[in-house]
């Protein structure tokens, strides 16, 4: 399993109704693509209080080989064609979970500095895995946790059946498309974590 993620900074009078447009057209391919749990399309607007017009892909790869895949064919060819090769972070999932499927209306992302000499990597995974389960209980729809051993940065993800104010350092962005192919594979994941 991978954690991957782009985005795309885009001018300040951007038309972002190409973004919403290319997301519509763009992210039923992806409803079925073999080796990817799920792929997030989303946008921040300066037109609702942020700083910056952003368009962004979160994905959660089932398979490193589809991620590869990936890289390697047109989507990805698309990607660099309208907007240039972007720069593509990736974690080691800690943790991932997923609820119900229900309406995704939002995604939140927070990173957060771990300490990189004094780092107890399995408390982390403990706390990610209960923090996790209590997300899902008040109503997310995914909650991820990555380790980015570059930086040494935990960064949390959430799926949400609601828009949220920014808070905490968080970063929100508004649902575009939610692609889930693997959903019922990391259900399954899950349902074996919790026997």
């Amino acid at each position: 399993m991978l954690v991957m993620q782009y985005a795309h900074r885009l001018p300040a009078d951007y038309d972002m109704s190409k973004i919403e447009e290319r997301a519509t057209q763009r992210g039923p391919l992806w409803d079925t693509m073999p080796g990817v749990g799920f792929k997030v399309f989303a946008a921040r607007r300066r037109s609702h209080g942020t700083a910056d017009n952003v368009y962004t892909s979160i994905y959660v790869w089932l398979e490193t080989a589809a991620a590869l895949k990936f890289l390697s064919d047109d989507r990805f060819g698309a990607v660099v064609s309208g907007f240039g090769r972007p720069l593509i972070e990736t974690w080691l999932p800690v943790d991932v979970r997923v609820n119900a499927i229900g309406g995704a209306k939002a995604t939140s992302i927070v990173r957060s500095a771990i300490d990189v000499h004094g780092a107890d990597i399995a408390a982390l995974r403990a706390n990610e895995n209960e923090r996790n389960a209590v997300l899902l209980r008040e109503g997310a729809l995914a909650a991820v946790s990555g380790l980015d051993v570059h930086r040494w940065q935990l960064v949390r993800y959430a799926v949400l059946p609601e828009v949220k104010a920014e808070q905490n350092g968080e970063i929100a962005y508004d649902m575009l498309h939610f692609a889930r192919p693997g959903w019922a594979a990391l259900a399954a994941t899950d349902a074996k974590r919790a026997a």
